[in-house]
């Protein structure tokens, strides 16, 4: 990859748990690309994981923010606009969590209240933090904001459960925001479709490992990486995708595109 692509840039990192986390990759390589950026992340998640040490291996700063909680929202991006110096580039939006999947609630028999946690932390945190920024214009014209999303919005993977409604929301939002935020201040925001990747919230859900195994054989490139992704991901909060906003765009191997590939076929 060219270096230096986002030299100059300043970002937030929202979802760096561990280094199993798609966003863990990601602000590595937006370190190694020039940037710089604050990491967050809701404090539970914070004391479970090992933030810390990201943060001092890119030279970032913490900010602990309950992404579903516009206070917590509205000091994350004010606290990160001191310590960047300027107005934000780029936001990476890393967040997913069901607590229907982690009791394994059925689909058809889903505890509600969980359900809308699903749906306000998954997806409706984006919306909220998009609001905030635009209330305090903190996004520089051109700025690039990226929502990580899956493949079950648009078809149905039983065992994701009410993770695919809100990431059907999420990409709703992406495209509702993109339109408003384009039209006004020049921001683009999109959504990657990613490979099902092994982090820690994906291996929760169930049959996850057959997941990887079918998509693996469904897809003609084979499934992504998350140091991929990662790059994918910088390219997007570069200068070199300035007119690309509103979009999903799948960081799959093939796998969108594909009715069926000879590997499937011959396993029956």
């Amino acid at each position: 990859m060219v270096q230096g692509l986002l030299k100059g840039k300043k970002g937030i990192i929202f979802g760096a748990l561990n280094e199993m986390s798609i966003a863990w990759k990601v602000a590595q390589e937006a370190h190694k690309q020039g940037a710089e950026f604050v990491l967050t992340n809701a404090p539970i998640a914070m004391r479970m994981g090992d933030i810390n040490k990201l943060a001092e291996e890119t030279g970032a700063q913490v900010i602990p923010a309950d992404a579903t909680k516009v206070e917590d929202l509205e000091n994350l991006i004010t606290q990160a606009q001191e310590i960047l110096g300027g107005k934000i580039d780029f936001i990476l939006h890393s967040i997913g969590m069901s607590p229907n999947v982690r009791k394994k609630k059925h689909y058809t028999d889903l505890n509600y209240e969980w359900y809308k946690t699903s749906l306000d932390v998954s997806a409706m945190s984006l919306h909220k933090t998009l609001s905030v920024c635009m209330k305090q214009d903190a996004l520089n014209e051109w700025g690039s904001v990226v929502a990580l999303t899956y493949i079950a919005a648009q078809r149905i993977f039983p065992d994701y459960n009410d993770m695919a409604d809100a990431k059907s929301l999420l990409e709703s939002i992406a495209r509702g925001f993109g339109y408003h935020y384009g039209m006004k201040k020049k921001v683009r925001v999109n959504t990657i479709s990613q490979s099902p990747t092994v982090t820690t919230a994906g291996s929760g859900v169930g049959g996850f490992d057959k997941f990887i195994s079918y998509s693996e054989a469904m897809s003609p490139l084979g499934n992504a990486k998350a140091e991929d992704c990662a790059n994918y991901c910088v390219a997007m909060f570069s200068d070199l995708t300035r007119y690309v906003t509103m979009q999903n765009l799948f960081h799959d191997g093939g796998f969108s595109a594909t009715g069926v590939t000879q590997e499937v076929m011959d396993k029956f």
